[in-house]
């Protein structure tokens, strides 16, 4: 009858519990699990968008201006992709600008957290901004290269470039500010 007794009181102890875990615990690991996955997405989308900012300002820095010899069908295509490769670099900024608050507030640090949100708004600041085309994807590519490598690279390349990269970082921002003006 004991035996009995301990089966009866461990297989009730077990449904009870059970039962618990799937009222209060579950639910909120499976919300937690659904805000952890979307910020690791949103990271893995800042990186891409990061890669598509410096492959299209390298694009657009090596294609020719014009050429005499081009054909003004081969001149509107080249106008056409240019405007297209400008229009990925606008999407890409504008999404960056858009989900700082999901990806930066993902990292651990009020020092990358203060890195991302930095960039993602002098960056789109850079591409509204009314500079001449060849100098807004030269600081474009300035700007992103050592936040790709902090944020993406190699956790060797991270630390070997880190002082390197922290004031390129800040000397382009330094180049983005205005003029002060002078005062007589």
């Amino acid at each position: 009858m004991t035996l009995v007794w301990a089966l009866l009181v461990a297989a009730v102890t077990s449904v009870v519990v059970a039962i618990a875990t799937g009222l209060v615990a579950a639910p909120r690991l499976e919300a937690r699990k659904k805000r952890i996955g979307e910020a690791h997405a949103a990271r893995d989308a800042f990186g891409t968008h990061l890669m598509t900012v410096l492959s299209t300002c390298t694009l657009l820095q090596q294609l020719p201006q014009d050429d005499p010899s081009w054909t003004p069908v081969l001149r509107e295509r080249l106008k056409a992709e240019r405007e297209r490769w400008l229009q990925q670099l606008d999407d890409a900024t504008r999404w960056m600008i858009d989900h700082v608050a999901t990806y930066a507030g993902s990292w651990p640090s009020r020092r990358l957290i203060d890195f991302a949100v930095a960039y993602a708004s002098n960056a789109r600041m850079l591409v509204l901004s009314e500079r001449e085309e060849a100098t807004k994807l030269e600081l474009m590519v300035t700007l992103t290269t050592p936040v790709q490598r902090q944020f993406f690279g190699f956790w060797w390349t991270r630390a070997r470039h880190y002082h390197s990269d922290r004031r390129v970082f800040a000397e382009t921002l330094g180049r983005l500010a205005p003029d002060e003006p002078t005062t007589p």
